[in-house]
């Protein structure tokens, strides 16, 4: 980690920031004349710099790494934050679309005379697919990237095959525990709803019965 040169790889991307700002602010809207394509080399050369030095840097880290070992703390841990990073934004997905979804059905609800338990039942149904699908997808994503978090450490192949595998189904097995209690809390709830429904209709066909018999 000390024998990566920081400082240098700030100073390519700051000197390949600026070339991109000079070639287009001198470019026009469908042309460049020869004043821009000189920016444009300056900007092509210092992009090139920048990704020699970011090549050189990854070469290093991934060295660094390899000594470390694939299944040291350093590398265990940088799976768990990936897969962290990934459930979290599948999360997010969910509450902005369930957000997104209970203004829009609620709107369509109130157009055709819904009652409310028929809007938190649709409501509920909707949430369980944005969980369902956030999580999926940042299931998956993370999956597809995790390979290239391993190939870093430089493990030999069968290692590699057995961590990808191992952190695979560890993935797999909590977002799908995860869900099924979703699943599963939300059964209850809407079981505990009719119930109460039931209770609720019962007393007022007792009441309406003792009121008939005065009568």
């Amino acid at each position: 980690m000390d024998s990566i040169d920081l400082q240098a790889e700030y100073t390519a991307a700051s000197r390949y920031h600026t070339a991109h700002a000079n070639y287009y602010n001198s470019k026009g809207w469908l042309s460049c004349d020869a004043h821009c394509q000189h920016y444009k080399s300056i900007m092509d050369r210092r992009k090139s710099e920048w990704d020699e030095i970011k090549a050189e840097g990854n070469a290093r880290m991934s060295d660094a790494k390899s000594v470390a070992g694939l299944f040291s703390e350093v590398g265990v841990n940088e799976v768990k934050d990936s897969f962290w990073d990934y459930f979290h934004s599948g999360k997010q997905f969910a509450k902005r679309q369930s957000w997104w979804d209970a203004m829009f059905m609620g709107m369509r609800s109130m157009s055709r005379d819904e009652s409310f338990i028929e809007y938190g039942l649709k409501m509920l149904m909707q949430v369980l697919i944005n969980f369902s699908m956030g999580l999926v997808m940042a299931l998956f994503v993370f999956i597809f990237g995790l390979w290239g978090i391993i190939s870093t450490y430089q493990a030999n192949p069968l290692t590699a095959l057995f961590f990808f595998v191992s952190a695979s189904s560890a993935a797999f097995a909590f977002v799908s525990t995860y869900l099924f209690a979703i699943y599963g809390a939300a059964a209850g709830g809407v079981v505990g709803v009719v119930k109460m429904a039931e209770s609720q209709m019962r007393i007022e066909a007792a009441r309406g019965g003792g009121g008939g018999a005065r009568m």
